[in-house]
Parts: C-alpha cells; structure tokens; sequence
C-alpha cells in the first residue's frame, strides 16, 4: 500500500504569499499557546507524523467496499459504509461524527492542502459559538483542541463602524448570547490548522488523498463512486461535501449557476496589532457600494476583507492590488488604511464572491449534499464554516438515529429517510443565516452616512452633514434586532444537541468593562494602548515634525512660539506669528487627552472625525480624541492625532519592568509627508545603542545614517527624534521613538534601549 506523509510541512501552501501568514500550530502533540496573542511566550512544540493512506486497506480493487476503520474511542462497528466527497471543513466533522457513532467511513479528497479550491483566498475562519458547540458533540477533545488554538475574538466588542470617520455605528454582544447557554465563546483559527486538527482526529485510514470523486451511480442498495482516475468503489451512501463548484450536486440536479453576489472582494493578513485590540476583536467598516471588515486572528496578526461593488472577473495589473485599494479607500479611517499598507503586496489576494440559494431538496435515493455543496453563503456573517459543522453533526445523528431504529425493529436501515430528515432538519435555519448573510452584505454596502451620498450632482449636501434618514433608521431597527437575532444564530440550535455538558469555561472570560464598552464611547476609547502623536498635515515646510505626547499627568505639553525653559512639561514650539508664545497646553488625565487654549489672539480650533470644526473655548479643556486635526491659530499649524500601538511593559524581577515582544513601525507615505500614516510593522525592541543604527536605512542618494545615543538629561531613557543627520530630544521619559527620513518616506519606530551601564531596563 502505497501511503504519502501527512505533516505539517506537506499540508502547508508552497505559495509564498501564504506561507507569511499562517499559523504554525497544528500536528503537534503539545499546543504552543492557549489563547494566542501578541505577547505570550510559546511552549517548545514537538512534531507528530500521521500518514495518509491513497486507499482503505481493504481496498484493493475497483468496485469492492470499504473496509473498516481503525482508531480509538469508536463503538462498535455499524455495518454502513459512508462515502464522502470532499475533505473539507464540512466533509472532515461529518467524517469524525460519523465515525464517532460507529460507522464505517471513507473520504476521497482531490487535495489535502487546506489551500484547494477557494482555502488559499480565506485565510483564517471564524468559529462561532453554536458550530463550537456542535463541535463538542461530536468530539470534545477535538473541540477543546480547536479552541486552545483559536484566537478568541467573542470576549471582546465587535461592531460595525462608520467607514470614513471610524465611529460606532452599532456593537454586537456576542458573549452574553454564548455564556448564557453555557456555550463557548467565538473564536478566529487557521483554515490550515482547522483542517489538521479534523484530518487527525478522522485518521490517516479513512482519508483517501488525491482522489477526486467525478461521478457517482444510485443502484438503489448501494451507491457507487468513481473517481478522476477511473476506480470505483461502493458504499451505502454517498455525501457531496465538495464545495461550491460540487460534481456531486452537478449529478443530482444538473447544472446550475452560482450565485454571483455583485462584488470582488481582496483579502489578506497583516503583521499589525491595532491600537485598541484589548477592547475590539472584529470590525465591519460601512460604506457607499464597498464595505471593510477587520478581525484579530491572534499572533500579532489582523486578518481583512475589503468588498467593491463592481462586475465579476476583473483582474489586476501586476503588482496593483495595493495601489488599487488605496484609491478605493481613500479618506476612509486609519484603521483602513493602516492594515492596507502593512499587509505585503504578494499576500492580497483576490476573488469574485459567488453564492448558492438553498433549495427544498438537499438530495436523492441514497446521495444528499452537506456545507458549501448546497448553501454556499457570503462571508458576512461567519457562518458559512459554522452551518457545514452542524449540517455534520445533524446528518451523522440522522444516520445513528435510523440504526437504532433499525436495531429495534429488526429490519434493514432507511437511509433515503433518513436523509430526508436531515434536509428538513437543516434547511428552514439554513436559509434563514443565507438570506441573513445577503442582507448583511445588502447593507453593509449600501450604507449613507449623510444626505448626499451617491446622488450624483447633489453630493454637495454632505458638507451639510445632515444624518441620512436610512442612517437614522437603520441603527433604531438593527439596535432593536441584533440582540435577538444573534440569540438565534448563536444559541438556537444548542438544545438540539447531544453529548455535550453545559458549562462555561474559565478561558472564555471578557472584561468586567465590556458591558461598560457597549454602553460607553469614552470608556472604550480610554482602553486604547499606544503612543500619541500629532502629525503635521499643514504645509509649513518648517513643522514638519510630529509632535509625541507624554502620558504622563504632571508633564503636560505646553504650545506656543517660544521655548518655555522652565516649564516642567515638554514645551513645542511653533515659530508662526498666528501661534501666541503660550498658545495652549495638552496634559492627560484618567486616560485621555485634554486640550486647552490659553487665550491665544488667534484661538485654537478642532476638528473632529466626522468633519465637525469647532473653536476651544479659553481656558476650558476639550478632549482630544483619535483621528481630530487640531489647529493652533492657523491652518498653518495644523496636526492630525495618531495613535500607534507600542508593546505593553510588564513586571519584572526586582520590580524591573521590560518591554515584551516587538514594538511598531510606522510609514509615511512620500506624496503626504505626515498627513497619514499608512502602516505598521515590526521592530526588534531590545537593542544597543549601535544596533538601532543598522536599522535605519540609507537614502538613494547615498546620505549618512545617523547615529544614536543616549540622551542628555534623561535616566537612561528619552524620546529621541532622529533625522538624517542628527537627533533631538523633547525630554519626555519612555521608550525611544526614532523619526526616520529614507527612500523619499518617512518612518517612525518605537524601541526599547538599555540604561547606562548599571542601570534597569523599562
């Protein structure tokens, strides 16, 4: 018997696009991390090799029957031989289910790589609480396995927000809905090491890789399958779990069309950490005709899909996804086009989103379909994965439910009413989540924040800012909605279940502020982590340094036109004659910054993510907030607020604090000087004074770096702006934050530097 390796190396994609993203987690026997996150150190892991066998034992010749399965924790043999189609996500749970209740069972996969078909484009897949739970009745140690791996996104809020100006639109709970039935909460995983963890737990006997099922024929007794390259084997029944494009589905009910849903949607994964990722899990960012979602997939990673409205098959010039959804996104928030430009050009991929409206009949005689083959469903809702699992489960109940009938009456099993049971088990709730889905996309698209919007010649309502009534309406509806529907979806299929005990795991824990976060704007903008910075967005080619605020509450930031020498705050100055000497302070306090103009003659001014422009009043502190522009006395001297993540710093020995991790890079694109920063990606945070030199690039023309070293008149510590030639320091203590000047962009990182000898770290 002929028999291939099935390791972690053989599952994994040759493409190097892909190969940057995925998560090196699955055939191992111990797990490196319980929940995966930027910060946690990673226990050493120890390969395990599996084989895949290309045929069943018993199997020798065309047209004989599957043999039986080895491996453990299975009952006793039921004499029914299960043939499925497909080794998907959907095929690999109701191969493991129905193996788990007894029955023999082969898989014929045309490619185990977990890349075929449209895996290479999807990258990580959200696992949500009702297809856990499911999980768990079928195989509670694969569960468990599948959640210790997963990133949990549920314990956190998750929402969708306005497009242009990043603001809230609405916030889903979907912890409540989970712990309240005492199932788990969401997660995000690797496709890869979803389909390793299943492909291991059904064994390497039952998967028969390389063979792609082509045709198929009903005698009424038995079903037989035949594959691409001419064999044939028999079986009791045959399952289509083969996808959106299914041969299996083709034979049942002719061809038919897929589902074109109107939009390309690009998609990758980036080495980003978002500023709030403590407080935020997923994001849908609405617009005009294009929408943008955003999920932590755990690792310091953040997966993106970015829909545009446009005809099916368009293709790219070479090297111009990137350029391409930065011009479709243009003016939408940082939180956009950050993941844009810190996702590498060859990680974007590309697909036209086709989906299949769910029919009546799921199949015929002895064949039914499972998953994608008969509902495939836009990724709106992260349910397409969710509903293939419980399709798993129910159909292997089915089948179990209709043995021990068998059993018990003495007679031979009802398969064709069995799975008809299945169908009308499944397709009600089905269709429901698939129409839930096109609504999803319908709005999420659709979406007008202003009057205006999309009318063509009238566009010019929107610097009115006048709420658009669809805005206004839609909100009170899905306000009122959301909670019950995600009750439904999360939990409504969890009293079907059996198997499973109803409990709450410690893990799945959120914060004590989440319901806060729900209720509370300001308090879920307070938990964000990172460095303040004001960019320059003016044109004055002299202030074109960003400005770094200290959080610390008894340095404020004092700006005016002249050094403030004995100021103990930082003071910066802003040599234009609409600047007064003492023009306005910046100080923070309980977690947020204030600005307060210090009756200057020319004022100061703000204005706010949603274009809303407003004068300080003297003396009264205003809060700044993420993404406001701020202008003392003139346009002149106008900054943008920025916050960029930097590593969170933990306790040490001796009370030693040390900077885990990495810290952030942050570019500049070269045609917006620092109007916007475009990115972020890692940064080696503990190195000497020498080494950050090697880090800082030279310029084409041949410039000098430049060189570093500690600065004057801190302990060991300061912030430290480094142009090409020369450094400056502000006096605020911290990590060292660099300013860079190279290749015709800007860069700015953050890194942990040592203290003069003797001295600690922070």
């Amino acid at each position: 018997m002929a028999s291939s390796t099935l390791s972690y190396n053989s599952l994994n994609p040759s493409m190097a696009a892909f190969s940057r993203t995925h998560f090196s987690i699955p055939m191992y026997k111990e797990l490196s991390v319980d929940n995966i996150s930027p910060y946690k150190q990673r226990k050493k892991l120890v390969p395990v090799k599996a084989t895949v066998a290309e045929a069943p034992p018993s199997v020798s010749k065309p047209t004989q029957s599957v043999a039986e399965n080895g491996g453990d924790r299975i009952p006793k043999k039921k004499k029914l031989r299960v043939l499925v189609a497909g080794g998907g996500i959907g095929g690999l749970v109701f191969a493991l289910a129905a193996k788990r209740k007894g029955f023999e069972v082969v898989v014929f996969e045309k490619d185990l790589s977990a890349i075929r078909g449209e895996g290479q484009y999807r990258g990580p897949i959200q696992i949500q609480s009702n297809a856990l739970a499911a999980l768990e009745a079928i195989d509670f140690n694969v569960a468990e396995e599948v959640m210790r791996v997963g990133c949990i996104t549920g314990d956190r809020i998750n929402g969708l927000v306005d497009g242009i100006s990043g603001s809230w639109y609405i916030k889903f709970d979907t912890f409540t809905p989970a712990v309240e039935r005492g199932l788990p909460v969401t997660r995000v995983i690797s496709r890869m090491a979803l389909q390793e963890i299943l492909a291991r737990a059904v064994g390497e006997d039952v998967i028969m890789n390389a063979s792609n099922v082509v045709d198929f024929v009903d005698h009424g007794n038995k079903v037989t399958v035949e594959l691409e390259n001419g064999q044939k084997y028999d079986g009791d029944l045959l399952v289509g779990a083969d996808g959106i494009w299914s041969k299996v589905r083709k034979k049942l009910f002719g061809q038919t069309e897929a589902t074109y849903s109107g939009y390309t949607c690009y998609t990758g994964i980036a080495d980003f950490v978002p500023a709030d990722i403590e407080s935020v899990g997923y994001r849908v960012f609405l617009g005009h005709k294009q929408y943008f979602v955003s999920s932590d997939v755990g690792a310091g990673k953040m997966q993106w899909y970015a829909f545009h409205q446009e005809p099916a098959g368009g293709v790219d010039i070479p090297n111009g996804k990137k350029e391409r959804l930065l011009k479709i996104f243009e003016g939408w928030c940082d939180n956009v086009i950050d993941l844009i430009i810190a996702t590498e050009e060859e990680a974007i991929l590309r697909r036209d989103i086709y989906d299949r409206t769910p029919t009546l009949t799921w199949g015929k005689g002895r064949v039914t379909l499972l998953g994608d083959s008969i509902h495939a469903m836009q990724p709106n809702m992260g349910q397409g994965g969710c509903m293939a699992i419980e399709d798993g489960y129910q159909l292997a109940w089915e089948l179990d439910n209709a043995w021990q009938r068998s059993i018990k009456s003495g007679s031979p099993i009802n398969i064709d009413s069995s799975l008809k049971s299945y169908e009308k088990e499944r397709r009600l709730r089905v269709a429901i989540i698939h129409g839930m889905a096109r609504m999803a996309a319908l709005m999420a698209s659709t979406y007008k924040a202003y009057l205006g919007v999309g009318l063509g010649p009238l566009e010019f309502l929107t610097k009115f800012r006048i709420p658009h009534p669809g805005r206004v309406g839609g909100r009170f509806f899905i306000d009122k909605v959301m909670p019950l529907m995600l009750n439904w979806v999360l939990g409504g299929n969890s009293s079907k279940l059996e198997g499973r005990p109803l409990c709450c795991r410690l893990s799945d824990k959120a914060s004590d502020q989440l319901h806060t976060w729900f209720e509370d704007d300001d308090a879920l903008e307070r938990t964000i982590n990172g460095e303040w910075i004001l960019l320059p967005c003016g044109d004055e080619p002299d202030l074109s340094k960003p400005i770094c605020l200290s959080q610390d509450e008894m340095k404020p930031c004092i700006i005016g036109s002249m050094h403030q020498e004995d100021y103990q705050g930082s003071s910066i100055t802003i040599p234009l004659p609409q600047v007064s000497q003492t023009h306005a302070r910046i100080n923070y306090k309980d977690g947020a910054f204030f600005l307060t103009d210090l009756r200057s003659q020319h004022g100061t001014w703000i204005t706010d993510n949603e274009g809303r422009r407003y004068k300080v009043p003297p003396n009264y502190p205003a809060r700044v907030r993420p993404s406001d522009v701020i202008e003392f006395g003139s346009d002149k001297a106008s900054y943008r607020v920025k916050v960029a993540r930097t590593a969170p710093r933990v306790s040490g020995k001796g009370g030693t604090e040390i900077l885990e991790e990495t810290s952030s890079e942050i570019h500049i694109a070269p045609d917006s000087g620092a109007k916007q920063i475009l990115g972020m990606s890692a940064v080696d945070p503990m190195m000497e004074h020498d080494d950050i030199d090697k880090h800082i690039p030279k310029s084409k023309a041949g410039g000098m770096r430049s060189k570093v070293g500690p600065t004057k008149g801190s302990e060991g510590w300061g912030l430290c702006e480094v142009k090409w030639l020369g450094h400056k320091n502000d006096g605020r203590e911290g990590p060292y934050t660099y300013i860079n000047e190279g290749w015709g962009h800007m860069i700015i990182f953050t890194v942990a530097m040592k203290k003069a000898r003797g001295g600690k770290r922070s």
